[in-house]
């Protein structure tokens, strides 16, 4: 009988937790047994539930992640942790790393990327028995490895699409139009639309169309910052 992964959901926005649940439930063998809103929360449903894995949001209102995962080591708990976060420190990642976070999945994310993790989570889970060699050490290891970027539509370069994103990351709720991001960036309307679409196609930005303009619709654009 294959094994039910135990999901914990510690999440500080209502909302985003309950994405989170209704994700971790769609994906077989997984199942989500609770979610918190901060570390006192999922301490103490720590206390109460068998949990395998903790899919722990670091900004919490009462400490961050990394500390509530530092508390859990030192109290003996060996609940898996996979960190969903915005946050893109690379020493927060080592940091990390260093207290068994097992992989990292950064905000705004599609559900199809979450069930990426997990499954790739499951299948390292299953790793028994004594390895053959380096080789085999190495498999069991690269199954935690997203696998390596899909290449950008021709014609995009991942310097530019960097350059756009924080156009739009740093953009007014409202969102950017193109030629706004296109002023921003230093590229031609047509070329900033085509990354701008981009990232609407790929889940990480929204299109909003903008009334009263003559001829072609306007649209602005504005970065997902939820999961939902």
């Amino acid at each position: 009988m294959t094994e039910t992964i135990r999901v914990l959901v510690v999440e500080d926005d209502p909302v985003a937790a309950d994405a989170h649940v209704l994700y971790v439930n769609r994906i077989p063998g997984f199942h989500a047994v609770g979610k918190a809103h901060s570390a006192a929360e999922a301490r103490r449903a720590l206390d109460r539930t068998e949990v395998d894995l903790l899919l722990l949001d670091l900004h919490l209102p009462d400490g961050h992640g990394l500390q509530l995962a530092r508390t859990l080591r030192a109290a003996g708990h060996r609940t898996d942790v996979i960190a969903v976060t915005s946050a893109r420190d690379l020493a927060v990642v080592r940091e990390g790393v260093s207290l068994g976070v097992v992989q990292y999945v950064l905000k705004p994310f599609t559900f199809a990327t979450l069930r990426d993790r997990l499954t790739r989570y499951a299948e390292f889970r299953t790793a028994a028995g004594e390895a053959t060699g380096q080789d085999e050490v190495d498999r069991a290891l690269a199954t935690l490895r997203a696998p390596s970027p899909a290449a950008l539509p021709k014609g995009l370069s991942g310097p530019t699409l960097e350059r756009v994103t924080r156009t739009l990351r740093d953009a007014p709720p409202e969102g950017v139009t193109a030629a706004v991001a296109a002023e921003t960036v230093g590229i031609s309307r047509i070329t900033a639309r085509r990354y701008l679409e981009h990232l609407v196609t790929t889940g990480r930005a929204a299109r909003t169309p903008q009334y009263g303009h003559v001829g072609r619709p306007e649209y602005a654009y504005r970065w997902l910052t939820s999961t939902t």
